[in-house]
């Protein structure tokens, strides 16, 4: 199997602060994502110039894709920058991981994830788009799809349904399936009724967190899986420490997180869906498949940002084979 992506390129600016007295002071939301203004991003900038910083090229999307060539999946993906050193470093990190970059160019500054990392290891964020929202359904063209199996979309992109829209038809007529990653919750919550459609019309696989889920609708995991595998063929929830829910047709599974000690939770989610699609991509049960997710979103956790280094891609590696020799 190969898997596009389409999502916000951005590098992620990680910043660990010691307490959640900083986030407030911010007016972010704990917990959630807040697109900013140019003005925003200064205000933050001078608040990082503070802390210890780790830049990562990030995205939701891309985030799962590099998790899917550090598996050893082929993949790539759709997204833009703009014409500056962040756009330079951002392509080069998504090459050196192994992704195949079909990044358009534009002339907004390349966009970025200010991320605030509390002492309990949640992360916020102000996210200025930049060039990344200036990608158009226009610039989409038919051949981008072709090759690959799955198209994998952010939920953040729907600032632009028509983008999203235009990609999904391209996908299906070229024959993919498509995954959905929910956008974090106050995305969810001013953007119930376009999921609602996306899912309903196009998605076969959809990941949510368990606030997301409850932000679509309005019940607790166990029901909210439920709710969201009625509308597609395969639905995962997302509970952090509490593991994660499966489900497809009447069949619901329960996984258990894998113990961990977490330090970040920056791309937990998007990690989990690589190996959760690495998985069924090699014909894996369900339960095996979330199993693979939790691997991954459970290392992921124990470190700050998302680039893991080669020694721990082998743990994850060897942790895998063993799950995939007892499925």
């Amino acid at each position: 199997m190969k898997v596009l992506g389409l999502g916000n390129a951005l590098t992620d600016v990680l910043a660990t602060l010691p307490t959640d007295g900083e986030i407030s002071r911010t007016g972010l939301l704990k917990g959630g994502m807040q697109l900013i203004d140019e003005q925003k991003l200064a205000e933050l900038t001078a608040l990082f110039k503070g802390y210890d910083t780790v830049l990562a090229p990030g995205g939701s999307a891309a985030n799962t894709l590099t998790g899917i060539t550090r598996m050893g999946l082929p993949a790539g993906f759709i997204g833009k920058i703009g014409r500056d050193e962040c756009g330079r470093f951002y392509r080069e990190a998504l090459e050196q991981a192994g992704v195949e970059s079909r990044l358009l160019e534009g002339d907004l500054p390349s966009g970025r994830a200010m991320t605030l990392v509390s002492p309990d290891g949640e992360r916020t964020f102000g996210t200025y788009l930049g060039a990344a929202a200036s990608l158009t359904a226009a610039e989409l063209r038919p051949e981008m799809f072709g090759g690959y199996d799955l198209l994998h979309i952010e939920g953040y992109l729907v600032q632009d349904p028509d983008l999203i829209r235009t990609a999904v038809c391209m996908a299906r007529n070229a024959g993919l399936r498509i995954s959905l990653d929910l956008a974090s919750y106050n995305v969810v919550e001013a953007h119930r009724d376009f999921f609602g459609e996306l899912i309903r019309d196009y998605v076969d696989i959809v990941f949510a967190n368990e606030e997301e889920a409850l932000a679509y609708t309005g019940k607790v995991p166990a029901e909210a899986v439920r709710v969201l595998s009625e509308a597609c063929d395969i639905a995962v929830v997302k509970c952090g420490a509490d593991g994660s829910l499966v489900r497809q047709g009447k069949r619901q599974i329960r996984i258990e997180a894998i113990p961990a000690r977490c330090i970040d939770t920056t791309g937990a989610g998007d990690l989990y869906a690589a190996g959760f699609l690495y998985a069924l991509a090699h014909g894996c049960s369900l339960k095996t498949a979330g199993k693979t997710g939790s691997v991954l979103s459970g290392n992921v956790i124990e470190i700050v940002g998302t680039c893991m280094d080669s020694s721990r891609w082998e743990r994850i590696k060897n942790d895998v084979r063993l799950l995939f020799r007892a499925d």
